[in-house]
């Protein structure tokens, strides 16, 4: 059962207008290793028959978005980040007037491709231990059902510690036994002041209010131009003025209209107001 050039461009297509992710000729070989398993889950032998299922089938469509966008996570990933933000949350937790129980708005942050939820995680324990529960959110999207399921629960194999400093690890990860062993749960009090959810980047969404920082990492790799622009033009509508856009590492807004960001340090812009420098 192998995926031909005819049948890898409708999933090129499928792929492109539901989500706006844009698969290279390159992916074939991936596409057809990702969605082998839906083929023998139906007990048929060849994509066209999938493709068929999957176009008269809106549930059927959902597991195949959600097998072609399952990414690689971790937790802390990408310390840099999360240093920048344990700097932000000990400025508002040693300035009486931003610690203030009274302070009109929490610091919210949106980890805006939250995947299995350990980036989202991530930013709770930082914010935990620094700030009290009324000055903290978190929303965590992302497209693919699967994924945020998971991350409601916060139940992780017992390897993903690895990246976790040991004093996050000792106060907010516990240990599985019996049949939850060799895994760890998230400690469920960090969950009150976050909420996962299915969302759809390439859509403007008001819903969630506005942020005064967004985690949008590892996301603009699998886009291309107009997408990446619509994307980073519905992602800052969402943002307050004087908050932060985070972006992965190995990516880049290069060739984007960026309209009032003003790039910090690598990979980490802050939005101005119109006339600020």
């Amino acid at each position: 059962m192998t995926l031909n050039k005819i049948e890898f461009k409708s999933f090129q297509k499928l792929i492109l207008d539901a989500v706006g992710m844009s698969l290279d000729d390159s992916k074939l070989d991936l596409v057809q290793n990702r969605l082998y398993s839906r083929l023998l889950h139906y007990e048929i032998d060849s994509f066209s028959h999938y493709l068929k299922i999957v176009n008269q089938d809106p549930e059927e469509k959902i597991q195949m978005i959600n097998h072609l966008t399952t990414n690689e996570t971790s937790f802390f990933r990408e310390s840099q980040h999360f240093d920048f933000l344990t700097s932000i949350v000990r400025q508002i937790s040693v300035n009486p007037a931003a610690a203030d129980s009274e302070r009109q708005q929490p610091l919210r942050i949106w980890s805006a491709a939250s995947s299995v939820g350990a980036e989202a995680y991530s930013i709770a324990m930082i914010l935990d231990n620094f700030l009290n529960l009324k000055q903290w959110q978190i929303i965590g999207t992302d497209i693919n059902t699967e994924v945020i399921k998971k991350a409601k629960k916060g139940l992780y194999c017992e390897s993903w510690t690895n990246k976790i400093p040991a004093y996050y690890k000792k106060k907010y990860c516990l240990k599985g036994s019996g049949r939850f062993a060799g895994k760890f749960l998230i400690d469920q009090k960090l969950s009150t002041n976050m909420k996962f959810d299915i969302n759809n980047l390439i859509v403007p969404d008001s819903c969630y209010g506005s942020f005064d920082i967004i985690f949008l990492r590892n996301v603009f790799i699998y886009f291309n131009t107009k997408t990446k622009q619509q994307v980073l033009n519905n992602i800052l509508a969402n943002l307050n003025i004087g908050g932060y856009l985070i972006i992965s590492l190995t990516e880049n807004l290069d060739g984007l209209d960026t309209g009032y960001l003003k790039k910090c340090q690598t990979s980490i812009y802050q939005k101005k107001g119109i006339g600020q420098e």
